[in-house]
Formats: structure tokens, sequence, C-alpha cells
């Protein structure tokens, strides 16, 4: 499921990606380095969130965004 996001959702989400999330790296993403660097998936989404790893292990750490972006989706959170 892709959780729908703002642009200032997303303003947010940039920032907390490059500040917080460990795979992260100059713009790219560790996890999906296979030799080659891969940008980070979320650094380029416009309108929803496409990586778990943010969403599972990053978002929730911002709870007031993370509740946000549940509730807006749909979801009780």
């Amino acid at each position: 499921m892709v959780f729908r996001i703002t642009p200032r959702q997303r303003a947010k989400i940039k920032t907390l990606v490059r500040r917080t999330c460990c795979n992260c790296c100059k713009g790219n993403c560790l996890l999906l380095d296979d030799g080659e660097e891969t940008k980070c998936v979320q650094l380029i989404s416009r309108y929803g969130i496409y990586c778990n790893y943010f969403l599972k292990a990053v978002l929730p750490a911002e709870k007031e965004l993370y509740t946000e972006i549940l509730r807006q989706n749909g979801i009780k959170g």
C-alpha cells in the first residue's frame, strides 16, 4: 500500500530521510545498492511513501507526522 503525502509533508519527509535514515548516503540508498549507486526512492518520490524501511523504521520517530499521514490515508493511528 502506498501512503499518499502532501507537498508540505514531502518537504518534512525529505529532511527526515537525510537526517535520520541510516540507509541514505549522499542521496543514495544503501539497501538498493547492488554495485551501482541507486537514488533514494523516498527522496525522489513526490506523492507517496514508497520505501518500506522508511515507513516502518524512520517515520514513526516523528509521531505527529506519522499520525497525520496514517489518518489522511484512512488508518487509525
